[in-house]
């Protein structure tokens, strides 16, 4: 069994760019929500004449998808991931545009008749809906409330309930009908994480930043090795994560 020193400082030499996840298997496992965001999210892609994916992270989701509609942008802010969803996304005929998190969005009123986007920061609905097309659609997986609250909490001690609601889909849905989005569906799902080494929670902590904003494992050490040896003891980590199913039409 390797340390706890060698397990953390593979972890920290893993660079971050992008949304592959596969260095995680055989360390940790996260059960997937029930409606398959990237089979659904390729079907209306399938048929539509111009397409946005918002904050697409490294392009892998939507590089895996098999037919693209003719027109398709993506756009991302962080600019290590900018040049890898660039390089994945460009030779499939994908335009890639750096572009900030927040409003607006660099794209003319309706300019598409599909908007899409996979954990989004934060979904700006006043947005989404000026790009939208009459009657296009907005197709989207958020995290949900309470996302990985366990692993938060660990490290940061308990959250406020402003905190653990601050993605509720009733909150999302309401800000998405004030924008003038008609909602078609909107479904949430808590599933089983499982963390088996404290070199997974490291990474995953310095990956997904949010999560503990500042991590890294010097600061956080004396609660890594804690942890640590309640994985060695007890077993792996577990937590939660929340995800929301989002569909909204604009009339």
């Amino acid at each position: 069994m390797r340390s706890f020193g060698e397990l953390v400082a593979e972890a920290d030499a893993e660079p971050t760019e992008g949304w592959d996840f596969s260095w995680f298997e055989g360390r940790a496992t996260e059960a997937r929500p029930s409606w398959g965001y990237q089979r659904s999210m390729a079907e209306r892609m399938a048929v539509a004449s111009a397409a946005l994916d918002i904050q697409t992270g490294g392009g892998e989701v939507l590089a895996g998808i098999a037919k693209r509609p003719p027109l398709c942008v993506a756009t991302e802010a962080w600019p290590p991931n900018v040049a890898k969803a660039t390089a994945l996304l460009h030779p499939l005929g994908t335009v890639v545009v750096a572009d900030p998190q927040e409003p607006p969005l660099p794209f003319a009123d309706g300019a598409f008749d599909l908007v899409v986007s996979r954990h989004p920061v934060r979904a700006y609905f006043d947005e989404i809906a000026r790009v939208l097309r009459p009657g296009g659609t907005y197709f989207a997986q958020h995290v949900g409330p309470a996302s990985v609250f366990e692993l938060i909490e660990f490290f940061l001690g308990p959250q406020s309930e402003e905190s653990r609601n601050s993605r509720h889909p009733d909150r999302e849905r309401a800000e998405a009908e004030a924008a003038g989005l008609e909602i078609v569906d909107v479904r949430t799902e808590r599933l089983r994480m499982e963390f088996f080494d404290i070199g997974a929670v490291v990474y995953f902590l310095r990956k997904v930043i949010w999560m503990v904003p500042g991590f890294t494992s010097e600061r956080y050490l004396p609660q890594l090795r804690e942890l640590h040896e309640r994985i060695t003891t007890d077993g792996p980590f577990v937590a939660h994560s929340s995800r929301t199913l989002f569909e909204a039409r604009k009339a």
